[in-house]
């Protein structure tokens, strides 16, 4: 593991030693599954989410990259869009030349993956089959290149108490790549019902994807 980098932003000295307390980036994992998850369109920063204690995807990949950041990694984040359900996003990290992710989801399938993926491709397509929305529709159509959120270090997203909307809006401008053919598209199964059961047993209801059924 490469030496710990050290962030260009300011925080308290408890919040800088909380996020160095994790071992390890299940460590992390560990307490996003602990916290509440935020049904709120917000994004706040690492601090705020100590602070109040819950976080939706987006803030969860953002507090999962600066945990990581105090791990040595760079601080990225993937963007996976959906078709007719949220998309999520996930904080990435490089282990044995392997990649792995942790993550924050209002569901119990789309969270932490163990660094074993060779590719960043293969590492997405590993959360496919259980990316769903809450009619079985699968739903994950692109991903994103990853994007280094030390270029957002001059406005303090660790620790600072304004949104971090302008991350989100970034992301829409970066490179995505599809997954699926038109053929793939159109064959398609639904998720099995144990399985979408399994999916959504712990979800916020308030957080959750509406989607459009198809006539």
């Amino acid at each position: 593991m490469s030496k710990r980098q050290s962030a260009s932003i300011t925080s308290t000295k408890e919040e800088i030693n909380f996020l160095k307390s994790f071992k390890s980036p299940y460590d992390i994992q560990v307490y996003l599954n602990k916290i509440k998850y935020n049904p709120e369109s917000i994004t706040s920063s690492p601090k705020v989410v100590l602070e109040r204690r819950s976080a939706n995807c987006f803030e969860g990949a953002l507090f999962a990259a600066a945990a990581l950041r105090m791990l040595g990694h760079k601080p990225l984040i993937v963007d996976m869009i959906a078709e007719n359900d949220d998309d999520h996003v996930i904080a990435i990290y490089k282990q044995n030349g392997c990649f792995g992710a942790v993550a924050k989801s209002n569901t119990t399938l789309l969270k932490f993956r163990e660094p074993v993926y060779r590719t960043l491709r293969e590492l997405v397509m590993s959360y496919f089959d259980f990316y769903f929305n809450t009619i079985g529709e699968k739903s994950l159509r692109s991903y994103s290149n990853p994007v280094d959120l030390s270029k957002f270090d001059k406005y303090n997203w660790m620790t600072t108490n304004d949104d971090l909307e302008f991350i989100g809006d970034y992301l829409y401008k970066v490179k995505h790549h599809k997954i699926l053919t038109g053929k793939m598209l159109r064959s398609l199964s639904i998720a099995d019902d144990e399985l979408i059961k399994i999916c959504f047993m712990d979800s916020v209801t308030e957080g959750l994807f509406k989607p459009e059924k198809k006539k």
